[in-house]
């Protein structure tokens, strides 16, 4: 099992500033049975009315300080953040998930890749 969490601005399309990321490759991340949300600066609630504002189900929405939380809540084998600061890669880092960030995204089946 994989746990995919996004940041929101900056990188998906839907940001202020929007980023690289589509809700495509998100949806297809969802199709895959990945476990997937959000980590933010937004809200909860304003990142909920997003994901719902998309059609989305997404399993979890958080701050990004509280990846260690989301870690902790899920059974899974691989842990993932994608985002476009340092600030995204420092709290991933804390939490002990991936950093990978929105501008290095690999291509579809690049081994080692989510998807």
């Amino acid at each position: 099992m994989i746990l995919v969490s996004f940041d929101i601005d900056g990188t998906l399309e839907t940001g202020d500033p929007p980023g690289p990321v589509s809700l495509d490759l998100v949806r297809r991340v969802r199709e895959l049975g990945y476990i997937i949300g959000s980590a933010s600066d937004r809200t909860r609630t304003d990142q909920q009315a997003m994901w719902d504002e998309q059609g989305i189900d997404v399993d979890f929405v958080s701050h990004k300080h509280h990846l260690a939380e989301i870690r902790a809540r899920f059974a899974s084998d691989r842990f993932v953040h994608i985002g476009d600061t340092d600030v995204d890669r420092y709290y991933a880092i804390q939490a002990a998930f991936e950093f990978w960030p929105v501008l290095e995204l690999p291509v579809e089946g690049t081994p080692g890749w989510i998807l």
